[in-house]
C-alpha cells in the first residue's frame, strides 16, 4: 500500500489502552494512518492536539516512549485492471504470491456518489436462485443483506451468487474468514475460470480482528473503480458484516466510549451505512450492487446488527433449513426486495409477479395448514394438496441449490400450480391462464 514520506516524528505516548494509545501532535486528520512502534495505526479520534490511534495489531508491547511517525493520508489502494483475478488483504497487499498492483493511488473511505448523478435502478441482476430471481428479484444498485445463523452455509451461496451472476465484475470483502473459508472461495473462483471478472480483499480469523474495518472500504474503493472509471455492472459480497460490527464494538470498548443497544457502538447505524450507500446506479451504465451477509444469533432479527442494517438496506434475504424438503432455502415470508417491482414485468416475462405471488399465498396455505394438522385439526383436500405442493416448491425453486435461468423458474412453477390445484384456486389473471397454463 502505498504511502507518502513519513512527517514529524513523536515518541511520547500519553495513554495506552489493550487497541489505542493516545498523544499530542499536530495537523493530524481523522482516519490518517501512522506507525507506532512498527506497526501500522489510524486515526479514530481528534480532539485539539490530543490524537487517539487504533493500533491493528494490538498495543502489547508497546512502551510509552514508542516512535509514532504519521504517514500523511488515510489508507490508499492502487487501482487499474491489474485487480482482476487478484486476492489482497485489509491493506491492499497481494497474498495470492503474485506481484504488486501498478496503478492509480486512490483514497479509500470517500464519501458516497451525489445523489444528483444518481438514476434509478433499472437493471435485472440473474443470480439463478429462484428463491431470489423469482420472489425478491435483485436490481443493479440495490444494497441488500442475507441474514442467517451462523451454521448455515452462507459462504456457498455468496460464492454461487458470484458464479451465477450477470455482471462485469465481482468484489468479494471476506471479513474474519477461516482459512477453510478463504480456500474455499479460492478455489471456487479458479475451478469455475472466473478469476478474471473477480477482485478479492480478505481477512482471517489469524489476523487481527480490527483490520476487518479496511476491507469494506478497499472493496468498495475497487469497485468505484470499475463502476466509474469503467462503466462496469460490480457487484459487491461481503462476508460477515457482524464480525465486521464485532471489530467497531472492539475498539469502542477500548477507548471507554460508552455502549448502545446490545453492546454496540453509538454509531453502528452510520458505520454500516456508509458502507451500504455505496450502492449507486450511475448515468452512464456503471453500477455498484452489495450483498452482504449478516449472521444472526439464533435467527435474531431484533439484535442492533441486522436492525439498524434493515433501516439501511433496501430489503434482505433469509436463509433457513425447510423441515419439509430438507433443503436450505431463501425464506419467501421474511426476504424481501423493495426494488423488485423495477424489473418484474418489465425485464422479465408478463406473468412474473402473478406467478411470484401465487406461489407465496401457496405456501402460506400449506403453512397454515401445517399449522391445523399440528393442533390436531382434520385436513381438507385443498389443505393436502397445499402441503405436498409446498415441499415441491421448496424442492424445485425455494432451495439454495437450484440453478436455473428467469423462465425456467415461471415455468417450474406453472408446472406445480397445475399439478395440485386448479386455475381458480391459484388466482392468476384469466390472461396468463390461457397463455402459460400447461396444456394436458
Amino acid at each position: 500500500m502505498a504511502t507518502k514520506a513519513y512527517q514529524k516524528t513523536y515518541t511520547q505516548l500519553d495513554a495506552i489502552t489493550k487497541a489505542t494509545v493516545a498523544l499530542k501532535a499536530q495537523d493530524v486528520a481523522n482516519d490518517e494512518l501512522a506507525v507506532v512502534d512498527g506497526r501500522l495505526a489510524q486515526v479514530v479520534k481528534t480532539k485539539g492536539s490530543q490524537v487517539t490511534l487504533q493500533v491493528f495489531s494490538g498495543t502489547e508491547g508497546i512502551p510509552t516512549d514508542a516512535k509514532v511517525s504519521f504517514v500523511g493520508n488515510p489508507p490508499v489502494l492502487r487501482v487499474s485492471e491489474q485487480l482482476s483475478g487478484r486476492f489482497f488483504n485489509a491493506y491492499g497487499d497481494p497474498i495470492d504470491g503474485g506481484p504488486q498492483i501498478e496503478g492509480e493511488i486512490r483514497q479509500v473511505g470517500g464519501p458516497s456518489v451525489n445523489p444528483y448523478k444518481r438514476r434509478q435502478p433499472s437493471q435485472l441482476i440473474p443470480t439463478g436462485i429462484a428463491g431470489i430471481d423469482l420472489n425478491n428479484t435483485l436490481v443493479s444498485g440495490q444494497k441488500i443483506p442475507f441474514f442467517a445463523d451462523p451454521d448455515q452455509p452462507y459462504n456457498k451461496v455468496m460464492a454461487d451468487v458470484a458464479l451465477r451472476a450477470d455482471v462485469d465484475k465481482i468484489i468479494l470483502g471476506g471479513m474474519g474468514l477461516s482459512n477453510d473459508d478463504y480456500l474455499f472461495y479460492r478455489h471456487a473462483f479458479e475451478s469455475a475460470g472466473a478469476m478474471d471478472k473477480i477482485v478479492s480483499f480478505v481477512n482471517t480469523t489469524e489476523e487481527p480482528p480490527v483490520e476487518r474495518l479496511l476491507i469494506p472500504d478497499m472493496a468498495l474503493a475497487a469497485a468505484e473503480y470499475f463502476a466509474v472509471d469503467k462503466n462496469e455492472k460490480v457487484l459487491v459480497l461481503l462476508t460477515d458484516m457482524t464480525l465486521y460490527a464485532d471489530a467497531l464494538c472492539i475498539v469502542s470498548n477500548r477507548m471507554d466510549q460508552i455502549p448502545s443497544k446490545d453492546s454496540m457502538p453509538g454509531s453502528l447505524y452510520s458505520d454500516l451505512a456508509k458502507i451500504y450507500e455505496k450502492a449507486v446506479q450511475l448515468p452512464d451504465g456503471g453500477s455498484i450492487t452489495i450483498i452482504a451477509v449478516t449472521t444472526l444469533n439464533d435467527g435474531d432479527i431484533t439484535h442492533a446488527i441486522p436492525d439498524n442494517t434493515g433501516y439501511i438496506t433496501e430489503g434482505q434475504l433469509f436463509l433457513r433449513a425447510d423441515s419439509d424438503s430438507g433443503k436450505i432455502i431463501i425464506d419467501p415470508f421474511r426476504s424481501l426486495s423493495r426494488l423488485k417491482q423495477l424489473v418484474q414485468g418489465k425485464k422479465t416475462r408478463d406473468d412474473h409477479s402473478q406467478v411470484m405471488n401465487a406461489g407465496v399465498r401457496l405456501y402460506a396455505d400449506a403453512q397454515n395448514a401445517k399449522t391445523k394438522l399440528e393442533n390436531g385439526f382434520d385436513l381438507s383436500d385443498y389443505d393436502e394438496r397445499c402441503l405436498k405442493f409446498a415441499k415441491d416448491y421448496a424442492t424445485e425453486l425455494l432451495s439454495i441449490d437450484v440453478n436455473i435461468k428467469i423462465d425456467e423458474m415461471l415455468d417450474t412453477a406453472w408446472k406445480l400450480f397445475s399439478r395440485y390445484f386448479s386455475p381458480a384456486e391459484t388466482g392468476i389473471k384469466q390472461v396468463f391462464v390461457d397463455k402459460y397454463w400447461p396444456k394436458a
